[in-house]
């Protein structure tokens, strides 16, 4: 087998164990955000952190129209 045979074989292989492991987690990315939705519903901390968050983005907007 060739390099380029053997590195295709090897990816591959990686993708399969990938996708066994990827199945393995009981369903899809979208399930899994679903199942956390609303989590932190009411948290003070969650609150805190999405202020810090949009002062942050707030910050960055200002910065870049000073460029």
């Amino acid at each position: 087998m060739n390099t380029t045979e053997s590195q295709l074989a090897e990816l591959t292989r990686r993708v399969e164990a990938l996708e066994r492991a990827a199945g393995d987690k009981g369903g899809s990315a979208v399930a899994g955000w679903i199942s956390v939705a609303g989590m932190f519903r009411g948290s003070e901390v969650m609150r805190d952190i999405a202020r810090e968050g949009q002062a942050i983005r707030e910050a960055e907007r200002v910065f870049e129209g000073q460029k």
